[in-house]
């Protein structure tokens, strides 16, 4: 691709990477460092784990910045990315990675659930959000907004209601601040995972290529590289017209629907 007539903003060197002490986050972190960004760290009950994030930023030659984020503390706990960006000295890359879910079914789902799973992965994305598109905005370098929601973001799941519902809220509110935020030269996209291996799955540290996935046509799932190779890409000059896409990084989950659903002959899924 002739990058010659990108403009300085095609070229991030700040980033900050919610729910970084781990999985995706701690392989996007990696992956923006490697590309020659500094990197803002959050992390919520893992702290050791943000450090260990930070020494491999900073084995890339980068700087890196680690504060606690608890999105069910809105909205001051949006202060994280001015505390961040001033640690930094700007923010050209938000990646809104953090979030959580529940395998609890419908009928026996309680409100305050429902309400943590919404604060967290609705609420706290947008404020997050908000927050490092100001900084964006006022600093007139454009900007480069990722957010992680998944293939449920697309397709539901039994027994997982209230992130089935928030990963879509994320998705459109990923559109509308695209449309909203172009006139800026802010993108805004959203990277939708299948199955990761990664701590919240209970596979960290695992070889994929060795876990057999019959329903996934690429047969395994992801390893957390290979889905933050592509938040770097959207983050990157090669990436400049992409805005308002969901990007669903999934070894062909999502088209084994209809497949799926004529041929199996147990009702297993059922149960989640």
């Amino acid at each position: 691709m002739d990058i010659s007539h990108t403009t300085p903003h095609d070229f991030p060197r700040t980033a900050i990477v919610t729910g970084s002490d781990s999985g995706i986050g701690r392989a996007t972190a990696i992956a923006l460092a490697e590309m020659g960004c500094d990197v803002g760290i959050t992390w919520h009950t893992d702290e050791h784990g943000a450090q260990v994030t930070a020494d491999k930023v900073r084995a890339a030659g980068r700087h890196a910045h680690i504060c606690r984020l608890d999105l069910r503390i809105l909205p001051q706990a949006a202060n994280v990315i001015d505390e961040l960006a001033e640690l930094l000295g700007g923010v050209d890359v938000l990646v809104n990675n953090a979030g959580t879910g529940t395998a609890t079914p419908l009928l026996d789902i309680d409100y305050d659930t429902w309400r943590e799973v919404f604060a967290v992965n609705v609420d706290g994305a947008f404020f997050v959000l908000q927050r490092a598109a100001r900084r964006m905005v006022a600093a007139g370098r454009g900007g480069r907004i990722v957010n992680i929601t998944s293939v449920h973001e697309h397709q539901p799941r039994v027994g997982a209601a209230p992130y089935c519902a928030t990963k879509g809220a994320l998705g459109l509110l990923t559109k509308t601040a695209a449309l909203e935020l172009a006139e800026h030269h802010i993108t805004v996209n959203a990277v939708a995972p299948g199955e990761v291996a990664t701590p919240m799955t209970g596979q960290a540290d695992i070889d994929v290529h060795n876990q057999h996935r019959a329903g996934v046509p690429l047969g395994r799932p992801a390893d957390a590289r290979e889905i933050a190779a592509v938040v770097a890409f959207l983050c990157s000059a090669a990436a400049s017209y992409v805005t308002g896409a969901s990007w669903t990084v999934d070894g062909g989950m999502l088209q084994m629907g209809p497949m799926a659903g004529s041929h199996l002959q147990i009702e297993d899924w059922r149960r989640g």
